[in-house]
């Protein structure tokens, strides 16, 4: 959503968020900008959404939540690993600081190639291409997929990209970058040479060297949906991937998220 879509949008949430941003913008955090933002500034695919995402470092959480309450505001540390919020009556604010499946992490990265942009007219630093397309791309739920996302990502910005990055970012994880490219060229053939030569050649060369791990017992399908897998965690014997010291989550953290399905 553009910032002329979101003014038409009713007059409590602008407020809300013109109070928040100037908050944001005095406490002395450092905050991005993240979400549908970020990802229509990028494509210059403008959709409606009330959503307005914040990106910080876990570090600066307590510093920011006793900011707002203080403020006035009700915060929410909604689920410790990842996410927490801000409340202005029926309005909320999220603040994203990793990701559900407790893969990322907001490091000094982010704001080191963050991009200047403007928001209801106040300067903010948007999330960095590569780090949005890394978060967006694990994002595998039968309810929501971000895929199409991450192909109009590349669509607008693959010739640009920092691909060693990318890659580092991807880490082990390459496997689910390598998913989205074939996608992507199988979208867009008149785009398939924004995408570096060398980068497919190394992925598929990795693909060509990859294989069976019978001794492995780890379901990686966890980082992708936190809902569909469970069945292979449960009833079939497998390892979930999320769990230390194979991924980033507690147990504790993985029973609350997981908790959390039937609700939502």
């Amino acid at each position: 959503m553009n910032t002329a879509s979101l003014a038409r949008h009713r007059e409590p949430l602008t407020t809300f968020y013109v109070e928040a941003l100037d908050l944001l913008g005095s406490g002395g955090v450092p905050f991005l900008i993240g979400g549908a933002f970020a990802q229509s500034r990028y494509t210059k695919r403008y959709r409606e959404t009330k959503d307005l995402d914040i990106i910080v470092r876990r570090s600066d959480i307590p510093n920011l939540l006793a900011r707002f309450d203080n403020a006035g505001y009700r915060t929410e540390l909604k689920f410790p690993h990842w996410l927490a919020k801000i409340h202005s009556g029926p309005y909320v604010l999220d603040v994203v600081y990793g990701s559900g499946n407790g893969v990322l992490d907001v490091d000094d990265a982010w704001f080191t190639y963050a991009v200047d942009a403007q928001v209801l007219s106040r300067p903010v630093k948007l999330c960095p291409v590569e780090e949005l397309l890394w978060s967006k791309a694990y994002i595998q739920e039968r309810e929501r997929f971000d895929g199409a996302d991450v192909l109009h990502l590349l669509h607008a910005k693959a010739s640009v990209l920092d691909w060693n990055r990318l890659l580092a970012r991807f880490g082990d994880h390459w496997p689910v970058l390598l998913s989205h490219l074939v996608l992507f060229f199988f979208a867009y053939p008149d785009r398939r040479g924004t995408v570096p030569a060398a980068v497919m050649e190394d992925l598929m060369e990795r693909m060509k060297r990859t294989r069976t791990e019978p001794n492995n017992s780890l379901c990686f399908g966890t980082l992708l949906s936190r809902k569909q897998y469970l069945f292979d965690i449960t009833r079939l014997g497998y390892v979930d991937a999320r769990l230390e010291p194979h991924g980033g989550m507690s147990p504790e953290e993985l029973e609350i998220w997981t908790r959390a399905i039937d609700r939502e």
